[in-house]
């Protein structure tokens, strides 16, 4: 098998990537706490990533609209007031010669109370892992969700981002409106898949309205719920054939709502056979669209990425732990100097205190 895949071009849309390694969205939890301001330290951490070698960087979920923060620290494209700043970030990723996608995001039931009064939804929901109780959404508030994902489009092409990402993952709205155990609404919004991928094309519809046909626009597509009575991958398989009529240039594979089961960020990858944990989705997949795919899910080793590509599984390979310990890994990779990441998957990436941001907090005498 020739291993020369991972550094050869490829497209999203009419966007040329120079390799095959993206930096898959990471919320990266530096932005002002109050207006989603974003800070210095995430301009930095952008310009290591494009130093590093990734083909393209996919920003940390930005919200759409204050009724959709996520969490505190998280990046806001809510406003045209933010334009400014967002520029700043592009600005900084095109003078390193690298590429950069805004990914946009509404938290739905996910937004804790610390960031949203009333937490929205396709239905009422309350469960032990949504962080507070979440209400129906009205005509008004759904309409209103469909017009800030088109306007947060607008305002990052205006920002000089090179393409948008809409997440329909991770238990966020749109992915809330594709599940069943999140959507049980009984009008025209709910029912079966048909249905409750409404809201999803409306949001497609919306946001190629406000950047236009040659602007490149692509997905992170929750295929598989951790919640009982959740989405299921055979049911999720139907809306692949939809996607490029929906306007959209490429899906990246993922997990929908993470509940009872993790299913996005699995811990303790040690062996190969542990990598790619979408693969036995994203390979279904693969023979139902004819849209580039991007694979997300615990990889660490070139050998199983180049397989991956050289089997025609998918298109790109999307890395999120690596990154953080190594935002160099591409170049090694590219120079020969390292075969494999030296990430333990042990999860802690993630600020233990407010405003720190994420980076690896793992102790170094287990990596290796």
């Amino acid at each position: 098998m020739a291993m020369d895949k991972l550094f050869t071009p490829a497209y999203i849309g009419n966007l040329k990537i120079p390799n095959r390694l993206v930096r898959s969205a990471t919320a990266e939890r530096m932005a002002d706490l109050s207006d989603g301001k974003p800070q210095p330290r995430l301009t930095e951490m952008y310009r290591q990533l494009v130093r590093g070698g990734v083909g393209l960087i996919i920003t940390g979920h930005m919200y759409i609209h204050p009724k959709g923060k996520a969490h505190l620290g998280m990046t806001g494209i809510y406003a045209d007031e933010l334009i400014a700043p967002l520029s700043e970030l592009t600005k900084a990723v095109h003078q390193e010669g690298g590429l950069i996608a805004a990914q946009i995001n509404h938290g739905g039931m996910m937004c804790p109370p610390e960031c949203v009064q009333r937490a929205l939804a396709p239905s009422d929901i309350e469960s032990p892992f949504i962080p507070q109780v979440a209400h129906k959404m009205n005509e008004d508030e759904i309409e209103e969700a469909i017009q800030a994902f088109g306007q947060a489009a607008r305002r990052a092409r205006e920002a000089g981002f090179d393409s948008v990402q809409i997440h329909a993952a991770h238990g966020y709205l749109n992915s809330e409106f594709l599940s069943p155990w999140a959507n049980r609404r009984e009008d025209c919004w709910g029912g079966a898949m048909p249905q409750r991928l409404r809201f999803l094309r409306a949001v497609c519809a919306e946001v190629r309205s406000q950047v236009g046909t040659d602007y490149p626009v692509f997905i992170k597509l929750g295929m598989l719920d951790g919640v009982k009575g959740g989405l299921t991958v055979e049911e999720s398989l139907s809306i692949l054939p939809e996607l490029q009529g929906m306007g959209l240039d490429a899906v990246e594979i993922s997990s929908g709502i993470n509940g009872e089961k993790k299913l996005s960020s699995q811990m303790g990858i040690r062996n190969e056979q542990d990598e790619g944990y979408f693969l036995p989705i994203v390979r279904r997949a693969r023979h139902l669209t004819t849209l580039p795919i991007l694979t997300v899910g615990g990889f660490r080793s070139r050998r199983v990425m180049e397989q991956v590509l050289q089997n025609d599984e998918a298109d790109f390979i999307s890395l999120c732990r690596p990154l953080i310990l190594e935002p160099d890994l591409p170049n090694r990779f590219r120079l020969g100097l390292q075969e494999k990441s030296r990430c333990i998957s042990s999860n802690h990436c993630w600020e233990s205190s407010l405003g720190e941001g994420i980076s690896c907090k793992c102790p170094l005498d287990k990596i290796t």
